[in-house]
């Protein structure tokens, strides 16, 4: 057997208790404190990247700087040592090492004036070899 259809009304919005109500609002500061409180984390999270950014930055700029300054000087200890190789084979590159040592030729005299200096090399340029 069907059942004659009758309209139904709709269904009523579900009824609101005051009570439910005042506890959703009671809860919106303790919300706003939880979100500030993040906000606040977050905040000072940031600061700290930022600061450990600046000192990262700071102190990679002056190890590098530090880096070239060595590698500059490096440079030079290699090209001293060049021209100290190429020097080696040169007779007279050697003529003048010796004759800064103090040495003298075969065929020539040796002049020593009363006031010279007991070790030569003032008319020298000391060379370092790294």
């Amino acid at each position: 057997m069907l059942w004659p259809m009758t309209p139904t009304s709709p269904p009523s919005p579900p009824r609101r208790d005051l009570r439910a109500a005042w506890r959703q609002v009671q809860r919106l500061p303790v919300t706003l404190m939880l979100a500030s409180l993040l906000a606040g984390l977050g905040i000072v999270q940031l600061t700290f990247q930022l600061g450990n950014l600046a000192y990262r930055s700071v102190t990679w700029t002056r190890e590098t700087h530090a880096t070239q300054v060595r590698i500059q000087g490096l440079e030079r200890d290699v090209r001293v040592l060049q021209e100290a190789e190429r020097g080696a084979n040169d007779p007279a590159y050697l003529e003048v090492l010796a004759r800064c040592q103090g040495f003298v030729g075969e065929n020539e005299d040796v002049v020593v004036a009363t006031g010279a200096p007991e070790t030569p090399g003032e008319n020298c340029a000391a060379l370092r070899l790294p």
